[in-house]
């Protein structure tokens, strides 16, 4: 496996993280970095959904949505999930989900 490899995975963020603008920084995020993916919020209260890119990308933004977030977040728990690598990326942009 090469860091050139393009890994998808599914994340769930945890803590204070709606109503902060979560989505909006981790779209912003993500752009930044090059990824595709999606993210939303859910009922339960957390914030999730998948990135998709090259390897040492995604590892970056697991490293900013475990600690970073957004500037009014409070995170607690990080879970990342299904993590594969893939041929060519699902997503053609990073998307906030309604």
């Amino acid at each position: 496996m090469s860091n050139e490899d393009l890994l998808s995975v599914d994340y769930e963020i945890f803590g204070r993280v709606q109503g902060v603008f979560f989505r909006k920084y981790t779209q912003a995020e993500g752009k930044k970095l090059g990824l595709v993916g999606w993210v939303q919020n859910t009922g339960a209260g957390t914030v999730r959904g998948q990135l998709q890119g090259p390897r040492i990308k995604v590892k970056e933004m697991q490293e900013w949505l475990k600690s970073t977030g957004s500037p009014k977040s409070h995170i607690t728990k990080a879970e990342f999930k299904n993590e594969k690598t893939v041929d060519s990326l699902e997503h053609s942009s990073f998307n906030i989900v309604k």
